[in-house]
Parts: C-alpha cells; sequence; structure tokens
C-alpha cells in the first residue's frame, strides 16, 4: 500500500522519455528531453577529480558536513554573489546536488501542513519535494508572452500568508528560463516583514544569463537578507552533473537545522568529487568559463527560436530549455511529444505536474545538443504536425 507522502507524488516524466530514448539507440534522434550537456566541465575539476581518486582523505566520511576547502569555496563563492559574508564552518554545509539541498531546506523549515510558495511553470522534482517535506504548494502562475515569461511582483506578494513557511525562489527557474527582477524582491521584503517566512534560492543556474547581467540574489536585498537560504550546485554552471555535489548557506541558526536533517538523510557527499567542485569554484578564470558555456547555450537557444519562429514557442531569458504551448498542435501535450518522438525523430518531455498551468507545453532542452544537429528542428516539427 503507497504511503500518503508517496501518494501526492507523481513522476517527472522526464526519466519515461530519457528511457525510452536509450532504448532506441537511434542517433538520429535528437535528445532534447533532459538536462544533460554535452560541454565538458572545467579542466581543473576534471585534474582535481583525478587526483582525489589516490587521495586517502577522499575516500572518507569525513567531514560530514563537507570537506573544509569545499565549503570555503562555496562561502566564498556565494558570499561574493549576495554581498553577505558567510562563515564556512558556520553557515555552509555540503549536499549531495541541488535538490538534495533542496530537499534538507525544506525539512529544516517548513512543518507538515505548512505552505510554500512557488512560481510556476517550475520543475515537477521541486514540487514533489514540497510534497515530501510535508508541505502544501501555493502556486504563483508566470505568464508566457512573446517577450518571454513574466511573473507579477504583487502576484507573488500576495501569495505569502499567515500557513507561508517558505518562497521557493529560482532564477532563470526551470524549465522557463524566467529571471528574478528587483521588483520581486521588493514586493517580497514588504511580504514577510514581521513573519518567520523563509526565502528558500534555489541558484542552480543564476549565472546562465542571456542579458549579460549578474545575478540578482535575493540576499542582496537589506529585507532578505537575514532569512534567505541559499542552494547551490555544480551540475548546471559547472557541467558537473555526475559529481553530484551541492552546498547550502545561510544564517547560522537555521544552518545548524539543516546539517541535522543532512546528517539524518544523505549523510555524507561523494568523497572524490568535492575537491574538484572546490577548484572549479575557486579558479581565477571561474566567471569567464561560465560565460563561455552560456553563451554556446544561448546560441543554440537562438537557433531553436529560428527554427521553431511559426510554432508557439516562450523565449527563455536563460538556464537550458525552452517550452512549446502544444494547444493549437495536439489534444495534449503528451501527444504532441508523441508525435515528436514518432514522427520528427525529437525526444522531448510534456510537462504534466509541472504545475497548473503547465499542463499544454512540452519542453525542448538545448543544452546536449550542438547547434548543427538543430538545424532541421523546423522540418521535424513539420513532420510531426504537418506544418
Amino acid at each position: 500500500m503507497t504511503v500518503d507522502r508517496v501518494r501526492a507524488i507523481p513522476g517527472i516524466g522526464v526519466n519515461l522519455v530519457g528511457d525510452r530514448a536509450d532504448a532506441t539507440d537511434d542517433a538520429e534522434l535528437l535528445r532534447l528531453e533532459n538536462l544533460d550537456t554535452d560541454l565538458r566541465p572545467p579542466a581543473v575539476a576534471l585534474a582535481a577529480t583525478h587526483a582525489a581518486i589516490d587521495a586517502d582523505h577522499a575516500n572518507s566520511y569525513l567531514p560530514f558536513q563537507g570537506h573544509r576547502g569545499l565549503r570555503a569555496a562555496a562561502a566564498a563563492h556565494v558570499s561574493r554573489i549576495s554581498g553577505t559574508e558567510l562563515d564556512p564552518e558556520t553557515q555552509c554545509v555540503s549536499v549531495a546536488g541541488g535538490l538534495n539541498g533542496v530537499l534538507n531546506a525544506l525539512l529544516a523549515t517548513v512543518s507538515p501542513g505548512q505552505e510554500v510558495v512557488l512560481a510556476e511553470p517550475i520543475y515537477a522534482g521541486l514540487i514533489n519535494r514540497v510534497h515530501l517535506a510535508g508541505g502544501i504548494p501555493r502556486y504563483v502562475r508566470v505568464e508566457p508572452s512573446t517577450a518571454g515569461w513574466q511573473l507579477d511582483p504583487d502576484q507573488l506578494a500576495a501569495a505569502v500568508g499567515p500557513q507561508t513557511a517558505a518562497v521557493l525562489l529560482m532564477g532563470p527557474a526551470m524549465p522557463t528560463g524566467a529571471v528574478l527582477t528587483r521588483e520581486h524582491l521588493d514586493a517580497l521584503a514588504k511580504a514577510v516583514r514581521g513573519t518567520d517566512c523563509w526565502i528558500i534560492y534555489d541558484a542552480a543556474m543564476e549565472r546562465l544569463r542571456f542579458d549579460g547581467q549578474p545575478p540578482l540574489h535575493p540576499a542582496t536585498h537589506p529585507g532578505l537578507a537575514g532569512r534567505t537560504i541559499t542552494v547551490g550546485s555544480a551540475s548546471k554552471e559547472l557541467r558537473m552533473i555526475g559529481w553530484r555535489v551541492g552546498w547550502i548557506t545561510g544564517p547560522q541558526g537555521i544552518m545548524a537545522d539543516i546539517a541535522t536533517v543532512g546528517m539524518a538523510n544523505v549523510v555524507c557527499q561523494v568523497g572524490i568529487a568535492q575537491d574538484a567542485v572546490a577548484a572549479a569554484l575557486d579558479a581565477p578564470d571561474a566567471d569567464a568559463d561560465v560565460r563561455a558555456a552560456t553563451e554556446i547555450w544561448r546560441q543554440r537557444c537562438e537557433t531553436i527560436l529560428r527554427q521553431l519562429a511559426s510554432y508557439p514557442v516562450v523565449p527563455p531569458a536563460g538556464g537550458w530549455s525552452l517550452l512549446v504551448d502544444t494547444t493549437e498542435l495536439a489534444p495534449s501535450a503528451a501527444e504532441a511529444a508523441e508525435r515528436l518522438f514518432e514522427l520528427g525523430r525529437v525526444a522531448a518531455t510534456p510537462m504534466a505536474h509541472w504545475g497548473p498551468s503547465a499542463e499544454k507545453y512540452v519542453r525542448l532542452v538545448f543544452a546536449n545538443e550542438p547547434e548543427g544537429r538543430l538545424t532541421d528542428l523546423g522540418a521535424r516539427f513539420d513532420a510531426a504536425f504537418g506544418g
């Protein structure tokens, strides 16, 4: 019999499409369904990983909260972006990837029955972790337009109520690529004043912006700095998906609780991976490395937008993916994804369970296919939908 906490958690869809695509063993199939990337991790990270295989300290549970070098690098990284001063000993722990970090933060801040504000469409895995923590998602719709996705600051603020334990923010968000603005932070600061509400900021893609602007971290706002918990990850910006390393920073009091949750959950992170992530974060050319990768992903995104100019595509402001509205293309997003797979030879994920307004979209990930393989995407869509 399925227990209550699992009964409320549907699948994310990506695994089903990915498994089906793997089973075809078809080199002509465009793999646009999963957040992988073909861009290599930083060279310094690869070298550090090789060295760690022979390092005795890397083959250890200790320290449970993460290697000191990693915590120092992560705390310095978040301090620089957020404008805060974080103590790596008391305000930073390592986690097994960003989503492990999000779950740990939710478990430490959300009591069963409390609400967590989410701007949607949003990654189903984040929604599922709210449910796992016993929380209730409180959705705010991000509206599509020809210029991109727009989140109304007043609606975001209005979603904060007496039962709100946390606001879970991401920018650029997954899967929309929507970014945060100063107006969002101003509105939230007013809404949470005098409350115990936390801001949980998923920073996995914060530097992957196509407008060239720096990240907008919630802790840069004086009204949010003391209540912001940052969850970072090496998977997206550093392209270190298989290393499974992330970090959490925040105010000292709540970090003690988050560390306790971590000890009761995954316990510790991959030992041979932590030095590599620290090296990538500390590298003198770290920002230039991320900018160079972002420019490649931006060019791929632009190619898709050109290829699908006659289709209802919502342009992202950053990140790794974009959404296509299937309302006029097929009876459902699932049927649209099926046609793309069978007739267009495109693996794409329908957005069921990615938020109340997400059901009509399919997601295309542009991080894992070279630009040259995207130049016939329009013809593939035409084959799927009779264009």
